[in-house]
């Protein structure tokens, strides 16, 4: 095994606000898939080598700060995508904060109330 993590979802409650959201964070469009009962988008991902996940909106997904914390990757400057978070609507609540060798990292609660974080080597 060579990542813990394979796969995750954001939950949202307005798919629309979201998908703009996080296409301004990373700066690349947000791919609607087919999903029974909802909506989902695809966050930009390499499939064939890493960990990938979406946003998604239907019955049972439910927008949390409480619970997991998903890392999103920062690429290669955490300040270029924590620079769009307040202009996109989305509040930081942990600013770019140094954690010795393993880089930085930084928190912010999104436009549907999710606790996400960001995290870059710089």
């Amino acid at each position: 095994m060579t990542n813990s993590i394979n796969w995750f979802e954001i939950p949202v409650t307005d798919f629309a606000r979201a998908k703009k959201f996080y296409e301004i964070l990373f700066d690349a469009e947000i791919m609607e898939m087919p999903f029974p009962g909802g909506k989902y988008g695809m966050l930009p991902c390499d499939m064939q080598n890493g960990v990938g996940g979406g946003i998604v909106q239907g019955e049972g997904f439910t927008p949390s700060d409480k619970g997991t914390v998903v890392y999103l990757n920062g690429g290669d400057d955490l300040n270029v995508p924590l620079s769009r978070i307040e202009n996109a609507g989305a509040n930081i609540l942990l600013p770019k904060t140094a954690i010795g060798q393993n880089g930085f990292m930084a928190h912010f609660i999104d436009t549907e109330g999710n606790r996400v974080a960001l995290h870059s080597m710089k």
